[in-house]
């Protein structure tokens, strides 16, 4: 590490049962150095300890949550006093109330606030306390619908080749009748075109089929509507890149997330392949699901 890199560390924090165990282990394996359930207030000597190692200990992660009780409360202060020190980002874990509660289920385990309450008492504490972390994390990852595996491959794509770009944008199509994504950055509305369902030839396929895509793409107003959209994000991408902002999640929907949206997505991320700094990768979250 020479005297201009800066130390890179990230923070993992989030909900009990969200999955930190399993990001932790696979940025591990990715290289970084790990150190779990460290109180904020131990954020700064483990900083100045990377410092004084150097070049063998350039990347690190610390897994900081609740169990360090009310010394957690002192985290957002904490990680404010570091930027200045270290390239320092925070990653939240989050899932569904439902997914968390047969989690601790399937382990019998009890909630670390649940007390003498039931296992949702003890999320909705949580989530409650945690609730303005999370609206200044950096990156959001909810893991509701993933195992441990795919979340582990997340990590993986979302933290191995991240340095091959200035900004890495995921360009994800939803269902509305399954729920806004959480984790997504700025949310985009493909109802206003007409919906292929309710055309029997096109019923059975996806967006991802051609006859599909040349539907809805040769509406009127879906190519207006991404020369515009593109040209309003330019601007919004390029300052992420300024602010060093490393990820960003783009979410367009429609009713299922299986036509329209999906065509567009792709259509989007095509064009934002274009733009300077961009490493822009594809999701289709409800794809499958009808």
């Amino acid at each position: 590490m020479t005297d201009g890199d800066r130390q890179e560390m990230l923070i993992v924090t989030g909900m009990s049962g969200a999955g930190r165990s399993t990001v932790a282990d696979a940025l591990e394996d990715l290289g970084w150095y790990v150190v779990d359930n460290l109180p904020p207030q131990m954020l700064r000597p483990l900083v100045e300890l990377a410092q004084r190692a150097g070049a063998s200990l350039p990347r690190i992660a610390a897994v900081v949550d609740i169990r360090g009780g009310t010394f957690f409360s002192e985290l957002q202060e904490m990680v404010e006093s570091l930027r200045d020190k270290v390239d320092v980002r925070v990653v939240f874990l989050d899932a569904n109330d439902a997914v968390l509660v047969r989690r601790f289920e399937s382990v019998r385990r009890p909630h670390p606030l649940q007390g003498d309450g039931t296992l949702l008492d003890g999320i909705t504490a949580e989530r409650a306390r945690l609730a303005e972390v999370r609206e200044s994390s950096d990156i959001i990852v909810d893991s509701s619908d993933l195992n441990i595996h795919q979340l582990a491959t997340l990590v993986t794509e979302t933290f191995a080749e991240e340095d091959r770009a200035g900004l890495r944008v995921i360009v994800q199509s939803f269902g509305f009748k399954y729920g806004l994504p959480p984790d997504a950055d700025m949310v985009a509305d493909a109802r206003f075109l007409p919906n292929p369902f309710w055309e029997p030839e096109l019923r059975a396929h996806t967006g991802e089929d051609a006859e599909v895509a040349d539907y809805v793409l040769g509406q009127p107003g879906a190519r207006e509507f991404l020369d515009a959209y593109v040209e309003a994000l330019r601007p919004v991408l390029e300052g992420y890149q300024r602010e060093n902002k490393r990820h960003a999640t783009i979410a367009l929907g429609c009713t299922g997330g299986k036509h329209r949206s999906v065509a567009l997505v792709r259509e989007l991320a095509s064009r934002l392949r274009t733009i300077p700094g961009l490493a822009v990768s594809i999701k289709h979250r409800d794809l499958g699901r009808e």
